[in-house]
């Protein structure tokens, strides 16, 4: 194959009237191999091909390739065939014209390539398409070389790395290049080398390649040969049960097999002789060990196969050894192949540990934004809100709506996040004047009430936009993810999220802090009548405070939906986790609520790491957790000080 490379490059450097040979020249040298291949047969026409340099090359291999390729049987020339009805029309090879018109079919042979031949031009096509124009094929190309690593694409690969003009494309090739000397290169040298490079190689290809350079074969030998590269020495009773280890021994050994205690009764029924079995009595074979005697004499009499005995099995283990040995017998090669895989195994721990607290921190942004608001509420009026989830759930539906008037997803998405919130506010401040305001200082009423406002809410939804989920499109600018590495990554959605949480954090604390509200706001929240008797009106703080929480869950909703699916269901998703974000963080306290989210979310996260396949264990195990948490700390991580924190 490397001879045919050059033998390529070289006749592809020539000028075209340099070139003595068409297309149909070459196949008639090789007719017999072309019109009937096989695998053993294929090669020399494959290299022929390749060193022509003819352009037409590629695609005849193609169609050879898809069994579109014909001879006429009375010259032995081979076509391209286009059927348009009832006519048949051969199309010359070289220039894709028309040779001849309203041919016989029967004067046909299509050429079918078996498997192995259509593999064989698979891997030859691979270097004309690997420096193709068109980079969908050279990325096919590259794609079908990672399918299955083999030796001869080496040369062809490499030929082709230094004009890839795809910074991308040719990262790739150097990698995949890579993982082919690691496993098939010249040298030792050569090998190691690659291997050694693996070590910055974190991708799931990198590291299937260093499993297969450090595959094992388990053998059994009485003394292991001096040439085998020994991974490692198996012991019975450890890394294998002594059963398992001697039936591995007595099928190479030809000791005697082991017998189930459970055939042994069996056994002797069968045997029974004139009241006898093994020459002792049926009514003394009561006891296993007279069972045992009575098996082991019918075997010494060759009725019966012998049984492996404890002494049997011990002296057998004894003297053999099972052992793992690779199946690379260089023990340079798996040296330096153990020595990287541990280092990279040891880096892929840390990125994991690092991604999943990405995956942790982006969690817990968003329980924050779908919590921060209940916080509010929650903490200022004591109301167990029921419909939070479904403010959420008309905030996503707002970002809806607002897309399908103004098809710019970037400027849709700056309309909808303020609109969102003056929907919200809205609904809440009405909620609050018509249902919440006659029910204070009544939770069982009030968390009834609300409950059934957030049913009448999922069904308005159910009504208006239907039962099918709607697409919340992101921007274009927040497709794909951040890629720190092969382990590593965070979607840009999830970082935008983030920095939506970290800014209403800061407005928050600023609102709170700062204005007259938020001044107002906390000394309703610490003491009702004390702040009526400085002049507040807490029943205004109250709405304003409840509408304030809302329109925050709508901004929420907007972000929320831009990943997940936006149902008149979304809302019951959240409304648990924000509820026990609020009440493990500390009512009341937007550090409180930061703290809690970012406990759940790491708690939630840690848990299906550790339990992917059963996310209802893992929600199970989560909430039994922060009901041992609440018994410790009922107040949450940040308690309230003062008189409310004796309320």
């Amino acid at each position: 194959m490397l001879r045919a490379l050059f033998a390529a490059l070289f006749f592809a450097w020539l000028p075209a009237p340099g070139f003595t040979q068409d297309l149909q020249t070459i196949l008639q040298e090789h007719q017999p191999q072309v019109a009937k291949p096989s695998r053993g047969t294929v090669g020399p026409v494959l290299e022929a091909l390749s060193a022509s340099g003819l352009p037409d090359v590629p695609r005849f291999l193609e169609r050879w390739q898809e069994k579109e390729v014909y001879t006429r049987e009375d010259d032995g020339l081979f076509f391209y065939v286009e059927t348009t009805g009832d006519t048949v029309t051969l199309i010359d090879l070289s220039t894709g014209e028309p040779a001849q018109t309203t041919v016989d079919p029967g004067t046909l042979d299509q050429i079918k390539p078996n498997g192995g031949v259509r593999r064989a031009i698979s891997e030859a096509l691979v270097q004309f398409q690997l420096s193709d124009p068109d980079i969908t094929r050279r990325a096919g190309a590259v794609d079908a070389i990672a399918r299955g690593l083999d030796p001869s694409q080496i040369a062809p690969l490499a030929a082709s790395i230094d004009g890839e003009p795809d910074a991308a494309l040719k990262l790739r090739k150097q990698r995949l290049l890579n993982y082919l000397a690691a496993r098939y290169g010249e040298t030792p040298e050569a090998r190691i080398a690659a291997i050694k490079a693996l070590g910055s190689d974190l991708s799931v290809d990198g590291r299937a390649v260093l499993s297969q350079v450090l595959s094992t074969t388990t053998e059994i030998a009485q003394d292991i040969p001096a040439s085998a590269n020994v991974a490692r020495i198996l012991k019975p009773g450890t890394d294998l049960s002594a059963a398992d280890a001697y039936a591995m021994i007595a099928a190479t050994a030809g000791a005697p097999a082991l017998i189930d205690p459970s055939r042994i009764r069996p056994t002797l029924e069968a045997h029974v002789e004139n009241g006898r079995a093994g020459g002792i009595p049926a009514a003394q074979l009561t006891t296993p060990e007279a069972r045992l005697r009575a098996y082991d004499a019918l075997a010494a009499e060759g009725t019966v196969p012998p049984r492996a005995t404890p002494e049997i099995i011990a002296e057998t283990l004894a003297g053999w050894t099972i052992y793992e040995a690779y199946d690379e017998p260089d023990a340079a090669i798996t040296d330096a192949a153990e020595v990287t895989q541990a280092a990279v195994q040891s880096r892929v721990a840390v990125s994991q540990a690092a991604d999943l607290g990405l995956d942790a921190i982006s969690l817990a942004s968003i329980y924050f934004l779908a919590a921060i608001g209940l916080a509010i509420t929650f903490g200022v009026m004591g109301v167990i809100n029921m419909a939070h989830g479904e403010f959420i759930m008309m905030g996503a539906y707002t970002g809806y709506v607002v897309q399908l008037f103004i098809p710019d997803y970037t400027l849709s998405l700056v309309v909808a996040l303020p609109l969102a919130f003056a929907v919200t506010f809205g609904a809440g401040v009405a909620m609050e004047r018509l249902v919440i305001r006659w029910l204070y200082d009544r939770p069982l009423e009030t968390l009834l009430a609300t409950f059934g406002v957030s049913i009448a809410l999922q069904q308005l939804a159910k009504n208006i936009f239907g039962t099918q989920a709607r697409p919340l499109t992101s921007p274009a600018w927040l497709d794909g993810a951040l890629q720190f590495n092969d382990v590593i990554a965070i979607s840009y959605i999830r970082i935008a999220i983030f920095v939506l949480a970290l800014l209403f954090l800061c407005l928050l604390l600023f609102i709170l802090k700062k204005t007259r509200l938020g001044l107002e706001v906390r000394a309703v929240t610490q003491n009702p009548r004390m702040a009526a008797s400085m002049g507040i009106n807490p029943d205004r703080i109250k709405m304003m405070t409840f509408g304030l929480g809302s329109g925050i869950a709508g901004i929420a909703g907007v972000a929320i939906g831009l990943y997940a699916k936006v149902t008149s269901e979304m809302g019951a998703d959240y409304i648990v986790q924000s509820f026990m974000t609020v009440v493990v963080g500390g009512v009341g306290n937007v550090w409180g609520t930061l703290a809690g989210a970012f406990m759940i979310g790491t708690l939630q996260k840690g848990i299906e790491f550790f339990n992917p396949s059963n996310t209802l264990a893992a929600q199970t195990y989560m909430i039994l957790f922060i009901i041992l948490f609440i018994q410790f700390r009922p107040k949450g991580i940040v308690a309230l000080k003062g008189r409310a924190a004796g309320d």
